[in-house]
């Protein structure tokens, strides 16, 4: 089934998603786009459900084909200092000031969303599996966080970043326990079953 192109005609809309929400280590990075109201491609659709060759290849398409994009970060301090919550919708909000135009209306992943911008919003569960512009800013933002977290595992090698991104899989947790932690570790999050003190 084709995603949506809009909420509503003539206005313009901007899709929100943020990546890295659940992860032990780096930035929570999110994206918004504002699509063309006649825009469509049918391979356009959550990013979790695409190869990682079909994100790359469509991420061509949506910064050629939009009218605008965007996609910013919230730092891992930040994360430790305001909770993750808090720091999605603070990197969602960075996002959607970079836009260029400025959106009349955001259409929110998720069921929450908190920012002092004066802009209506619609939030929409699971909402990058249901409109366009939702599940471009989630394929913007996954492989920009993907390549980040790649780069930064050259120089630390020890947690398979450039496997699983920085979530809590076995090899992760294996290198926290074995090597300690970095400066990309949450230190809010509980990077370990029993939390140790894992600072290098």
């Amino acid at each position: 089934m084709p995603l949506l192109p809009f909420l509503e005609a003539d206005r313009i809309e901007a899709g929100c998603d943020e990546v890295g929400r659940g992860c032990l280590a780096g930035p929570v990075v999110a994206a918004s786009v504002i699509l063309p109201s006649d825009y469509h491609n049918p391979w356009i659709n959550d990013s979790k459900k695409l190869s990682k060759n079909n994100r790359e290849e469509l991420i061509a398409e949506i910064k050629d084909k939009s009218l605008a994009w965007a996609i910013a970060e919230a730092s891992v301090g930040e994360i430790d200092q305001i909770n993750i919550l808090n720091a999605s919708f603070l990197a969602m909000k960075r996002a959607v000031l970079q836009l260029d135009p400025q959106p009349d209306h955001l259409l929110i992943d998720g069921n929450r969303w908190k920012s002092d911008l004066n802009l209506p919003f619609t939030c929409v569960i699971k909402g990058d599996g249901k409109f366009a512009s939702i599940a471009a800013a989630s394929i913007l933002a996954k492989v920009y966080r993907d390549d980040l977290m790649e780069k930064l595992a050259l120089e630390f090698p020890h947690f398979a970043w450039e496997r699983n991104a920085g979530y809590p899989t076995k090899a992760h947790r294996e290198g926290i326990e074995k090597f300690g932690s970095t400066i990309w570790h949450r230190k809010s999050f509980q990077l370990l079953p029993i939390q140790l003190d894992l600072d290098f």
